[in-house]
């Protein structure tokens, strides 16, 4: 297929039911295709130990979080575990408007919020083999108690549900075979690393913070996305 013939890239938003792969088929994209450019979230939370600032996050004050939100700076955002979580447009669009296409995983409602910001976004779900091996993923994990357990078979339940809300579905059968499938769906002349490289890149940070006014108290979403804090996605 010719350059003019492939579908334009786009941001391409990828979620699932926790336990199905979300985290190994974006670690072996990342690997395999590096012109490929992961969103990077925008949180409040505490930078650890391990963690680069621009690649694992971009860390911000609450005062500056409020002020994309102010500015309609992030595609969608939300709170979990007193943290604040969302995706910079300006990250997202500029990476588009070079030609690259743009990958994000998040849950359900950051999903339905990115629908609603970025209509033109292509939502794909990521589904497991069968319900039964998705169980016994969620099982075997060895980490969490029963309580937890019957929490995310339940949760699972109703983002199987969900799947028609998407424009694609990729079973996670095997992640070789899901990553392949996810990247032929994601639109890029890029074809090659290569002429990836030969666009330099564009650092994309949060728009400047004024911090001469007190900043007011967040107005929070109605449904609250939890997939920015999900270990083992």
């Amino acid at each position: 297929m010719d350059d003019d013939a492939r579908p334009a890239a786009r941001l391409t938003v990828l979620s699932g039911p926790s336990g199905v792969g979300k985290d190994s088929v974006i670690e072996l994209i990342r690997a395999r295709s590096p012109w490929i450019k992961l969103s990077v979230s925008v949180t409040t939370r505490k930078k650890r130990d391990y963690e680069t600032d621009g690649e694992h996050y971009h860390f911000v004050t609450r005062s500056e979080f409020q002020r994309l939100v102010d500015g309609d700076q992030l595609l969608e955002w939300a709170e979990f575990a007193g943290n604040l979580y969302g995706t910079p447009r300006a990250q997202v669009e500029g990476w588009l408007a070079q030609g690259r296409p743009v990958l994000l995983k998040i849950d359900l409602q950051g999903a339905r919020q990115v629908r609603a910001t970025m209509p033109d976004a292509q939502l794909v779900f990521l589904a497991p083999p069968s319900v039964e091996e998705l169980r016994r993923r969620l099982i075997g994990r060895g980490t969490d108690d029963e309580e937890t357990i019957k929490r995310r078979l339940a949760h699972a339940d109703e983002e199987l549900a969900a799947e028609k809300e998407f424009d694609r579905t990729v079973v996670n059968d095997f992640v070789e075979r899901a990553a392949d499938e996810l990247v032929g769906l994601l639109g890029s002349s890029f074809l090659t690393p290569a002429h990836a490289a030969a666009v330099p890149a564009t650092p994309i940070h949060p728009a400047p913070i004024q911090t001469a006014h007190p900043t007011p108290a967040l107005s929070m979403p109605t449904q609250l996305s939890t997939a920015h804090q999900q270990p083992g996605a």
